[in-house]
């Protein structure tokens, strides 16, 4: 079956102009979201307000993308689905290496619910969950596990991995970069329970998109 097609029952069943109408969607939808990153990439790198702490937010994000340019050329292109959900954070974590997280416009927010600090990281970090999504995506279409359980379950753990070690690679930049940079990067806020609250975050939006996954009968393939 072709890369770009995911190998999963519900798919294999489409007529064959049905899959080829899906297929230009994927395509399209994924070029679209990388001409809008460039876009506001482009906006955000113009006099950031700390240029030390925006290429930090950056590089990550750059290698985000710059993978799945790899993967979408080699032909493994994901659902429309995986890119949208992928995108949230691509987009939300560019607007916050402009800003610096802590400064993100975000008042407007902060005065409905009453909040005392800027909660726009922690929406950030609820958007990293959603490449369980993707994840998830990717152990079917190349048949990797039988278990549904471990379908539902890796993704999610996979996040939260990720979601600790960025926590450690934050805290090893503030103290290495120190003084405002250190403080931006790590954007904190002063809560001292900020990392674990991010963690949370991260791994409560992987199980939501992974709970998704199997609602839209995207694990159909998985026994």
């Amino acid at each position: 079956m072709p890369a770009s097609t995911p190998a999963t029952k519900h798919t294999a069943a489409i007529r064959p102009h049905g899959r080829i109408f899906a297929e230009t969607v994927q395509h399209h939808t994924a070029k679209t979201l990388l001409a809008g990153y460039i876009a506001l990439f482009v906006w955000a790198a113009i006099t950031p307000h700390d240029r030390a702490t925006w290429w930090a937010e950056n590089i990550p994000i750059l290698l985000i993308v710059l993978s799945l340019a790899v993967l979408y050329v080699r032909g493994f292109v994901f659902s429309s689905a995986s890119y949208i959900l992928m995108s949230v954070l691509i987009f939300m974590h560019t607007i916050g290496g402009h800003y610096t997280f802590e400064r993100v416009p975000f008042d407007f927010v902060s005065d409905l619910f009453g909040f005392e600090r800027n909660h726009y990281d922690r929406l950030a970090h609820f958007s990293v969950g959603f490449y369980a999504f993707a994840i998830a995506e990717t152990l079917v279409r190349t048949r990797a596990v039988r278990s549904r359980l471990v379908l539902f379950l890796f993704p999610i753990f996979t996040i939260a991995f990720v979601a600790m070690s960025y926590e450690l690679i934050e805290w090893w930049y503030a103290v290495l970069a120190g003084g405002d940079s250190g403080a931006a990067f790590l954007g904190s806020q002063g809560d001292v329970w900020d990392a674990q609250k991010d963690m949370l975050a991260d791994t409560l939006g992987a199980v939501l998109v992974t709970v998704l996954f199997f609602a839209l009968g995207r694990a159909k393939t998985a026994h």
